[in-house]
């Protein structure tokens, strides 16, 4: 669409990131642990951590790379992946989990208070870039952007999942539940550091997450019938 009609490699790059990827954890978790409980809880974390986590840690930060105005060698963007914070996390992580290591219980309590702080911050740092202006030239692409995250990518799925490969059950509700969910925070914070249209961002958060509510229910109900 971007190439068609002509929109600013800003424009698109900033769709493709805040559109593509899911709130699977700050609203996925609850919402699942409350609609299918800890057997859902636990398919949504596998949705997550290797899947959702792994791709804005990886690929969004290659796409943000490559549609802003900085440089985008292979090496460019092989070290923003690998210097990215919350990727490096993620493989100390998996490196810990490989050699059996864990933290004293001490230190576990100090990273999880630490951790916690992490959602109230980004709602704030994004609340704060909000703006509710009527004249602005992003609301039509803002519902092009929730349109495509909320009801065009679970019901592509739901087609493939659901109608042609004839799949029902707890996992496939959850990870149709998951692919409904709103734009996602980290996923939106990328964007704006990288200057991919950062009122657009915070927009896509700002109105999807409450926009979400209604469309989430529209999709359980939907799924209460398969």
């Amino acid at each position: 669409m971007g190439k068609k009609y002509g929109w600013s490699k800003k424009l698109i790059g900033c769709l493709i990131i805040t559109a593509g990827l899911g709130n699977t954890s700050f609203l996925g978790f609850p919402i699942v642990n409350a609609l299918y409980g800890s057997e859902g809880l636990k398919m949504a974390i596998l949705v997550d951590q290797p899947g959702t986590f792994v791709v804005v840690s990886t690929l969004a930060v290659v796409v943000a790379t490559m549609y802003s105005k900085d440089a985008t060698s292979g090496g460019t963007i092989f070290k923003k992946v690998i210097l990215f914070p919350p990727f490096i996390c993620f493989l100390v992580a998996c490196l810990a989990n490989i050699l059996g290591l864990d933290f004293h219980d001490y230190i576990q309590f100090g990273l999880t208070k630490l951790g916690s702080l992490l959602t109230p911050l980004a709602i704030i740092s994004v609340g704060l870039q909000l703006h509710f202006d009527s004249r602005s030239k992003h609301w039509k692409f803002l519902w092009i952007g929730l349109a495509y995250k909320l009801f065009l990518t679970p019901a592509l799925l739901f087609l493939l999942y659901v109608v042609v490969l004839k799949q029902n059950g707890l996992m496939i509700q959850v990870v149709l539940i998951e692919a409904a969910m709103a734009p996602m925070i980290m996923a939106c914070i990328v964007a704006t550091s990288h200057g991919l249209k950062p009122r657009l961002s915070s927009m896509m958060i700002g109105f999807g997450i409450p926009i979400s509510f209604v469309t989430l229910a529209f999709w359980y109900f939907v799924l209460q019938y398969i």
